[in-house]
């Protein structure tokens, strides 16, 4: 893919740039800021279908907003998951009285959601579901467990994978439901606490909590279908914005390295100049592909690119600082909670890189088995 920018993107790249600066404030509550892109038409603009409030966008102008976002002090978003997973899901699978209850809500930043993949003991493989659904009357009642689930203890909604079919197995009898999260009693959220004293992931346990049977997405039974087209969706134009964090983190780690000396190590500096050279390799993969590849393993290459590469970048924040790495503030006293800086956290977080949204054994699998044609992977008793 040749990509480049029209003098009409760098007219949207202006306007979007303006209305960050002028809006965009790190401190803003998350809900609050999700709602203020939402009355600007901010949110949705990669959706394939406009009119749900909001605006339309070529992929180059998507790519342009997703940038200047990430260069700009606005706030993490909340909103993400709706809005690049579920929006784009329901527009592919939904009914027509799914994409209008749902979508306007998303694009409005007034509802918020999380996504209930995984399971404990089943690790990346998600044909291993055992959340049960079972139908009662204009409902179902889900009970089992969903873990490393992202911000929800935000979310109002979870769309959730669960078995409809209890005799089934693997990828079959599974169904993609709608959930409320506002089920007192039948839904619990406990934080998960990592390493670095944050926690954004959670355990979600369900007791019988309701979902419509309107909330069914594709139709009962045809869940897989609906996940998989949902994975999809998972990197894309977000992927460039990520490599904007990255090529911020790269630049403070060569910041520390000249501060320490460390530059002057003729294995330091290889180190540094591979990491430049390689992020750079990335946005031109990322380009290649985004306009659609027929190459089904190109989601499992940028995957496993950039988690790797990241993972590198982090422990080479540790060796260029030496000693001083492994030390907190000058400052800390038992009685204060331990802060660590912005190197310390990309090395403890960056140790996750290479399990969450998909591991690297399981991108390489699909690569070997969807793109080399080797014999598949042979699975245990089930």
């Amino acid at each position: 893919m040749d990509f480049g920018f029209s003098e009409e993107d760098e007219g949207f790249r202006a306007e979007a740039r303006t209305w960050l600066a002028a809006n965009a404030d790190p401190v803003t509550d998350r809900r609050t800021w999700e709602r203020t892109l939402g009355r600007s038409g901010w949110i949705g603009i990669g959706w394939p279908e406009s009119g749900y409030g909001n605006r339309s966008a070529t992929l180059t102008q998507q790519v342009v907003w997703a940038e200047e976002y990430a260069r700009s002090p606005a706030p993490p978003r909340s909103g993400h998951i709706g809005e690049n997973l579920l929006a784009p899901t329901l527009i592919t699978h939904g009914t027509d009285e799914q994409k209008s209850r749902f979508l306007p809500p998303i694009a409005a930043g007034e509802e918020l959601w999380c996504q209930g993949y995984s399971e404990p003991g089943a690790g990346s493989d998600l044909a291993g579901v055992r959340t049960v659904a079972v139908r009662e009357g204009e409902g179902y009642r889900i009970s089992g467990q969903k873990i490393w689930t992202s911000l929800a203890h935000e979310a109002d909604w979870c769309f959730v994978l669960a078995r409809t079919d209890p005799g089934s197995r693997r990828h079959h009898g599974l169904s993609f439901l709608l959930v409320p999260m506002d089920q007192p009693g039948r839904i619990e959220v406990r934080p998960i606490r990592q390493m670095t004293g944050t926690s954004d992931f959670n355990e979600v346990f369900f007791d019988g909590a309701y979902a419509r049977v309107e909330h069914v997405v594709g139709g009962e039974g045809q869940g897989w279908r609906v996940a998989m087209s949902l994975l999809g969706f998972e990197r894309g134009v977000s992927t460039l914005a990520q490599q904007i964090g990255f090529a911020e983190e790269l630049a403070a780690v060569v910041q520390a390295a000249v501060h320490s000396g460390a530059v002057q190590d003729p294995v330091v500096r290889s180190r540094l100049v591979r990491q430049w050279a390689e992020l750079r390799t990335m946005r031109r993969h990322a380009l290649r592909t985004l306009g659609g590849s027929a190459d089904p393993g190109a989601p499992s290459v940028a995957k496993l690119l950039w988690a790797g590469w990241h993972q590198r970048l982090g422990e080479l924040a540790m060796q260029v600082r030496g000693a001083a790495a492994t030390v907190g503030p000058s400052d800390w006293s038992p009685s204060a909670p331990y802060e660590l800086d912005a190197g310390q956290h990309l090395f403890l977080f960056s140790r996750a890189d290479t399990i969450y949204g998909g591991s690297d054994q399981v991108q390489r699998t699909i690569i070997a088995e969807r793109v080399l044609g080797l014999p598949r992977e042979p699975k245990g008793a089930v």
